[in-house]
């Protein structure tokens, strides 16, 4: 939180941050943030923001507040995008592991591996409903672009 405050203090943002841990709260959230007028959300990863997934994206749409996810299922569910660490990779690394561990390694002797490889997703369409033209730059660099 810190490094976001600062981030945003540095680019004359003001950063709004809500915390949710049951439906209702979401609700009341999006209540307040609505009225606030932000300029974009970003939902944090989450377990419990993952289920809520396609309420959140739904209150998003209808609030026709731009969004940004950390992961990729967000915007194929219809987020507008996500930039995070690659699920796919992520997988792929467990995969690893759990060879490592079946030939005999100890879990305790594996070193804590960080994500090395983030992706950025883009969803056109929903840009679209949005009345959001993505800059061709931006589209360049997406690892996905969803039409």
């Amino acid at each position: 939180m810190k490094d976001l405050e600062e981030a945003a203090r540095s680019l004359g943002l003001k950063l709004l941050v809500f915390n949710a841990s049951t439906e209702n709260e979401i609700d009341t959230n999006f209540a307040i943030l609505v009225q606030q007028h932000p300029d974009a959300l970003f939902l944090a990863g989450d377990p419990f923001f993952s289920v809520q997934l396609d309420k959140i994206i739904a209150l998003a749409a209808h609030h026709r507040l731009p969004a940004t996810y950390s992961g990729r299922d967000s915007a194929v569910a219809g987020g507008l995008m996500s930039y995070g660490a690659s699920s796919h990779e992520a997988h792929r690394q467990a995969g690893l592991y759990t060879g490592k561990i079946r030939k005999g390694a100890k879990p305790a002797d594996l070193p804590v591996l960080l994500p090395t490889k983030f992706e950025l997703v883009i969803n056109r369409k929903t840009a679209k409903a949005l009345g959001l033209e993505i800059p061709p730059t931006l589209l360049a660099l997406a690892d996905e672009v969803i039409e």
